[in-house]
């Protein structure tokens, strides 16, 4: 990577940016876990030029509202495995496997050009427990028993719910990333369907809003 007029070099402000980050979440990862989140950003940037899977261009803004806001959700996913829908280019789930030993994770999402980033990512990184699934939630297969199922953005919240049942466990937990508190979405989820929480996020360098809605099957 080039330098800046002062000399520092351009790895050296996504590091300092990426541990700022870090800490003011409170999230301490070793120096190598930081190093494979700055691949996958720069590998990002590199895919976006050519292929526009983001609306965020700038690199540093990546680093907040990508990684640090993925990471987020941490404290909240540490189940055994996970499936994010709508996925694009990872966010959440590619993130939060960099960090989390899950068993398995599937990343869901229809549009090819994000699917093969995804694809790219696990190659290089890489991930073995991580799988793509180049199709619609709907068509996912059925019995997958996933203990989370996260997105971020994806849909309604009972869109969300209505189109992942076939892969969640009895036990299961959904995971709903959004902007501000959706009272009116959680009003319109289906009567066997119980919100367990909705958490606000202080995500450093968002703009706006951030809330985590967790739901699962009516005991």
């Amino acid at each position: 990577m080039s330098k800046t007029p002062d000399g520092t070099s351009i790895a050296e402000i996504w590091r300092i940016r990426l541990a700022d980050g870090l800490r003011q979440l409170a999230c301490p990862l070793d120096a190598s876990t930081q190093q494979h989140l700055l691949e996958y950003i720069a590998l990002l940037v590199q895919w976006n030029a050519a292929y526009n899977l983001t609306a965020v261009r700038e690199p540093l803004a990546m680093i907040d509202r990508h990684l640090i806001d993925a990471l987020a959700v941490l404290p909240y996913a540490l189940e055994r495995d996970l499936a994010d829908i709508g996925s694009g280019p990872g966010i959440p789930g590619l993130v939060l496997a960099m960090v989390q030993p899950y068993q398995r994770v599937w990343l869901v999402d229809s549009n090819g050009k994000k699917a093969r980033f995804l694809r790219e990512c696990v190659r290089r990184l890489p991930l073995p427990q991580v799988s793509v699934y180049e199709q619609r939630a709907q068509a996912l297969p059925q019995g997958a028993g996933f203990t989370q199922v996260v997105s971020r953005a994806y849909a309604e919240l009972s869109d969300f719910v209505q189109s992942t049942r076939q892969i969640i466990a009895p036990d299961g937990r959904w995971l709903a990333l959004k902007g501000k508190r959706p009272d009116a979405e959680i009003a319109r989820l289906p009567e066997d369907i119980e919100v367990t929480g909705v958490h606000p996020l202080r995500v450093p360098g968002a703009d706006g809003e951030r809330h985590l809605v967790l739901m699962r099957l009516r005991q």
